[in-house]
Order: C-alpha cells, then sequence, then structure tokens
C-alpha cells in the first residue's frame, strides 16, 4: 500500500512514517520542507500521486483567527488534490475539544477542517488526539520568566506522541472510518499542576502560578479536552514519559 504523510517530517509525522516502513508499506513524507504546500498547492498534485492513502498532519502556524484561513484552505485544496488521484482513503488528524470547544478560534478551525473532510468526495478517517506530552515545553513558555510560570488550571489528558503514532498508523491502515477515533493519555492533569511535575522533574525551581487569564486555553472549561467515554486510552503514564527523556 502506497501511503504519503503530509507533514511527515515533523514530530508525529516522522514517527508515522517510521512505523508504516517496518510495516513495509510504501511510504513516502512531505513537508514545506520537500517543497509540498498545501496553501498554494505547490507539489500538492505530484505528491499525492498514485497513492492509495494520504494522512494530512499539517498545522496552522498560527492558532488565532488565522487558523480558520488556513484549515478551510488546505482542506479545499486537499480534497481536489486527492479526488483528481483517486485516493481512496484520506486520513485527518484533530483534536478532542473539535466542535464543543467554541469559545478558542483554534478549535472552530479544527471543527470546519472535519466538516469539510465530512462532506468532501473521498473516503476517510478522523484521528481526534488530545495535546501530546512533548508540546508542554511549548505551553511553559507562554508566560515565563527567569523566576515564575503563569498557567491556567485547564483540564487536560495528555499523550506520547508515539501512542498517537501507533493510533495514526492503526487507522491509515485499515479502512477508512467514515468518522471518528479518539484517542488520550491515561491520565487527567490541570495544566498548572503539569507544569510542576515537568520543573520538578528538571529540577527547575521556579515557581508555577495558577493564572486562569494565560494562554488561549484559559477560555476552556470543564473537562472539554479530555477523553470522553468513546476515547481510546494510551498506556504511557507522564512520569513514565519524563523518566524515559
Amino acid at each position: 500500500m502506497k501511503i504519503v504523510v503530509l507533514g511527515g517530517t515533523g514530530m508525529i509525522g516522522s514517527r508515522l512514517v517510521r512505523i508504516l516502513q517496518a510495516g513495509e508499506h510504501e511510504v513516502a513524507a512531505h513537508s514545506l520542507s520537500t517543497g509540498v504546500d498545501l496553501i498554494s498547492e505547490k507539489g500538492l498534485p505530484e505528491a499525492v500521486k498514485g497513492a492509495d492513502v494520504v494522512v494530512n498532519l499539517t498545522n496552522s502556524p498560527t492558532y488565532d483567527d488565522g487558523s480558520l484561513v488556513f484549515f478551510r484552505q488546505s482542506m479545499e485544496n486537499l480534497l481536489l488534490a486527492s479526488e483528481d488521484a483517486d485516493v481512496r482513503h484520506l486520513v485527518v488528524l484533530s483534536v478532542i475539544g473539535a466542535g464543543s470547544v467554541h469559545e478558542v478560534a483554534y478549535y472552530r478551525a479544527k471543527a470546519l477542517q472535519e466538516q469539510l473532510l465530512q462532506a468532501g468526495p473521498v473516503p476517510f478517517s478522523i484521528v481526534r488526539s488530545t495535546q501530546v506530552f512533548e508540546s508542554v515545553d511549548g505551553m511553559l513558555r507562554w508566560s515565563a520568566d527567569e523566576n515564575t510560570v503563569r498557567l491556567p488550571g485547564t483540564l487536560l489528558q495528555p499523550i506520547a506522541a508515539a501512542d498517537l503514532a501507533w493510533t495514526l498508523a492503526q487507522v491509515s491502515a485499515g479502512p477508512p472510518l467514515q468518522g471518528v477515533r479518539s484517542i488520550a493519555g491515561p491520565e487527567v492533569f490541570a495544566l498548572d499542576e503539569l507544569a510542576r511535575i515537568t520543573l520538578a522533574a528538571r529540577g527547575d525551581r521556579r515557581a508555577v502560578v495558577k493564572d486562569d487569564g494565560v494562554s488561549m486555553l484559559a477560555a476552556v472549561r470543564g473537562d472539554a479536552l479530555t477523553a470522553g467515554f468513546e476515547s481510546d486510552i494510551a498506556t504511557t503514564t507522564y512520569e513514565q514519559w519524563l523518566t524515559a527523556r
């Protein structure tokens, strides 16, 4: 089976490519760095030509209203290119909270991406995931200085990128779901507590202050970003991941 991974050189994509290659699939990894641009369509028809499956892991460069423009244009372009190439299965990585977190532009944009895919002409699968462990470092930089890290108490259920890649591989190598498969990590944390655990593991003595006015995630209420009853639960804990690093 020939599988094309768009965003295949990134953190999740590179892991997915290795798993698929180990399964003896013919895999091509593409991204902006290989000359494929879903917005301008540069290199896109050539990238998906002859593919049985296309996996889209590309992400918006911004998390504001610009993400709505990115996901609309990239999804529309990819659907047209995939239809022209007779792609039999289009897999898109989305986020848990798409369709329910209306307060944040990025989550509205991911919901739009899903809607366009579902209404399109290509058989599809959507994999919704929580935030990956590897993104915590970026969260710590949202509002931090040399003494203090400020983060909201938003509830998260993060997952190891490796576990997410395995799920994506299973879905990509299987028949189209014509629906959604959700995956999350095994533990729920308040974001500020997750920061304390992370800093302590690294011997970083900065104080973590709960501040519900910081970051786009501060607007999210309740358990909207955690696993629902229908979600698969991965096995790697945050402590295991920290220890392995």
